[in-house]
């Protein structure tokens, strides 16, 4: 009896799993371009000057010739001091100027008849010296009654006290009435703030210093006028519409502080900045004539630092460390890691590994900015 043979089926030979698509990703092709820099700090707007206004003759203050908290101009009245004693010290030395002219003229006369006496051989010499000397003596007089008269008037005129700058009037330090002096204690009437123009004041660190100096250096060496420019921006967002210029920088850091301190004026035709207020202040004028910018969501943190995804010719994705400066517009400036012409991966970072293709979907061209 013979024996049937079954058949077997032949094993099926194990297939290796399809290899998942590149990621699909965007890239950006950073360029080295011109970039606008700014550094904003904390500031504080103080009046462009404060002025007391004293008096400068005593008596009774008879009247006050402004509305408190008024805008006055440098020459308008504000106070008047009893003007009827300096009155009367004018009309004195009014009275003693005449006299001493009078009596210069009659020793003007004493003096031609003298000489004309002495010429004749008729007067002696003695009376016509005397006689020279008298007119001298006379003309002196006269100089001294006259700086007496302008001393009176001048003293008049201070009882009349007007305003020496353009500015804000605070309220009265003593009202109408009052008997006052010309001492320190005494004599204050009111402070006046000119607002227009103010101060910002703000401080900024060593290091700053050094790059704003350092970049700046470099701008002045291309453009001889290069300067910079400030600008506020209030606590609720809204920026103020006048543009400002820095006009001071202390050549010292601040022993307290650790910081220097610096200072822009703004203009301010409305009041709309009121001394003591907190503002923030933006430098700009500044620009880094050739640096490279990576999109912010293209920088990612790792345990060695920040790097980003670059991809080559061949599609292929590699980490690349990098070292970032200021931010600005349009993402951070990279000092290190990058150069122009690098291809950056700014969309699907999360899906790329370092060493594995991706697809690049669509590819952005930083363009230059034009100056």
């Amino acid at each position: 009896m013979g024996a049937s043979l079954l058949a077997l089926p032949e094993t099926a030979t194990p297939q290796a799993p399809a290899a998942p698509p590149p990621p699909s990703v965007e890239l950006t092709t950073v360029n080295a371009r011109e970039v606008p820099l700014s550094y904003s700090y904390a500031g504080r707007v103080s009046a462009f000057r404060e002025v007391q206004v004293r008096a400068q003759v005593g008596g009774i203050l008879m009247e006050r010739a402004y509305v408190e908290g008024a805008r006055v101009k440098a020459g308008d009245v504000l106070f008047r001091v009893d003007p009827k004693t300096y009155e009367a010290e004018v009309a004195r030395a009014d009275a003693q100027l005449q006299t001493a002219q009078a009596q210069l003229a009659q020793a003007t006369r004493d003096k031609a008849r003298a000489v004309e006496l002495f010429t004749r051989q008729v007067g002696s010499q003695k009376t016509r010296d005397d006689a020279l000397s008298a007119v001298d003596l006379a003309e002196a007089a006269v100089a001294a009654a006259k700086a007496q008269l302008k001393t009176a008037q001048i003293n008049l005129d201070y009882a009349t006290v007007r305003a020496p700058i353009d500015g804000v009037t605070s309220l009265d330090v003593v009202p109408e009435g009052s008997l006052i002096g010309i001492g320190t204690t005494d004599s204050l009437l009111t402070t006046i703030s000119q607002l227009d123009p103010v101060y910002v004041n703000f401080s900024f660190t060593d290091a700053n210093a050094a790059e704003l100096r350092s970049i700046t250096d470099a701008q002045k060496a291309h453009t001889a006028d290069a300067k910079l420019t400030a600008t506020i921006t209030f606590g609720d967002g809204r920026v103020y519409d006048k543009p400002g210029e820095i006009d001071f920088t202390s050549s010292s850091i601040d022993v307290q502080t650790g910081t220097i301190r610096s200072r822009a004026v703004f203009p301010n035709p409305d009041l709309y900045l009121i001394p003591g207020q907190f503002v923030r202040v933006t430098i700009s004028g500044m620009s880094l004539a050739s640096a490279i910018v990576v999109p912010e969501i293209a920088v990612l943190q790792g345990p060695q630092g920040k790097f980003v995804y670059t991809v080559d010719d061949k599609n292929v994705a590699a980490m690349a460390p990098v070292t970032l400066g200021q931010s600005v517009e349009g993402g951070w400036i990279v000092t290190e890691g990058l150069k122009s012409g690098d291809h950056v991966v700014t969309s699907g970072v999360i899906k790329v590994r370092p060493g594995a293709p991706v697809a690049a979907a669509k590819t952005i061209v930083q363009t230059a900015q034009a100056n």
